[in-house]
């Protein structure tokens, strides 16, 4: 999934572990573009834009950064603001997984990955079966930091389709 020279969007990005994270596995031969609405403290090597991605001035600041190409790797650690409302939640969790979804569409690469966070609940299964359409191998991994009761899985979808 890291190689070196890939060009990396993490959308939720702060506070920075993921870019952190690969930093240290390919340190300077990975461009990485961090967006988030939270600040997030500097990192060498990291563009971070603050705003929402789905703004127009927010996303013509990717596209340039992007010099105008697409990303090889895109990350969605995107969350919603926990109101204790499981249903409520649940439904955050699946609208932002959506967005970065139809985010992929237009800025990840023929044949990218694209890897995001999600709850399991209602919605899940018809978003798994969303991003096996446009991808040709998708697995769900359960972080070993999560909590065994805890729903939140990460989906990693590999090599997506064009249609």
């Amino acid at each position: 999934m890291l190689k070196p020279g890939i060009k990396v969007v993490d959308l939720g990005a702060a506070p920075g572990s993921w870019c952190q994270y690969i930093q240290r596995r390919q340190g300077a031969k990975v461009k990485i573009l961090a967006l988030d609405i939270l600040p997030m403290d500097p990192l060498p090597g990291v563009t971070f834009i603050l705003g929402d991605f789905r703004e127009a001035s927010v996303l013509s600041q990717l596209e340039t950064a992007l010099s105008g190409a697409q990303a090889d790797l895109v990350l969605s650690d995107l969350a919603p603001n926990i109101s204790g409302i499981d249903v409520a939640d649940q439904a955050g969790s699946v609208h932002l997984a959506e967005l970065a979804l139809d985010f992929t569409t237009t800025h990840l690469r023929p044949g990218g990955t694209f890897l995001v966070k999600m709850f399991q609940g209602e919605g899940f299964d018809g978003f798994l079966k969303n991003l096996r359409q446009g991808f040709e191998k998708v697995v769900i991994r359960k972080p070993q930091a999560s909590r065994a009761r805890s729903r939140e899985v990460y989906l990693l979808a590999r090599n997506r389709r064009v249609r």
